[in-house]
């Protein structure tokens, strides 16, 4: 129905227009006035508008909602997945790091720990040695 509307405004538009020329004082007047009841009903009348937006797909259950503005389920629906991997990132980073220190530090122990004094794992005339005693 408000299409027609428009389209019946459209048309009475047109013609104005085109016979404007040929319109008489008295005519011209009165279209002003018409004009101006139109503006001052316009004016009171309170123009809502809805905007359907569709929430992230598996977020809250998918789907449309009306809403004026998106709400903070909706950016917390971005940010909160990238929030979780820069944390889980962190965390495996913090991990690694981890077992890399604990391993050095095993190691560090042992040969400490050994008898042999620290210039004879220098030398590579005893990696050679280690070696053969291995096999």
């Amino acid at each position: 129905m408000k299409n027609k509307e428009m389209q019946f405004a459209y048309k009475v538009k047109l013609a104005l227009d085109a016979n404007l020329d040929n319109l008489s004082d008295d005519t011209l007047q009165s279209l002003a006035a018409a004009r101006r009841v139109a503006l001052a009903r316009k004016k009171h009348t309170p123009m809502t508008v809805r905007v359907e937006q569709p929430l992230l797909a598996g977020a809250f259950g998918g789907g449309m909602l009306h809403q004026e503005s998106p709400s903070w389920w909706n950016r917390l629906g971005v940010a909160a997945p990238l929030l979780v991997g820069i944390i889980l990132f962190a965390g495996i980073y913090q991990h690694e790091n981890a077992k890399r220190v604990s391993y050095l530090a095993d190691i560090d122990a042992a040969v400490l720990s050994d008898e042999l004094p620290l210039s004879a794992y220098l030398d590579h005339g005893f990696n050679a040695f280690l070696a053969e005693k291995g096999q």
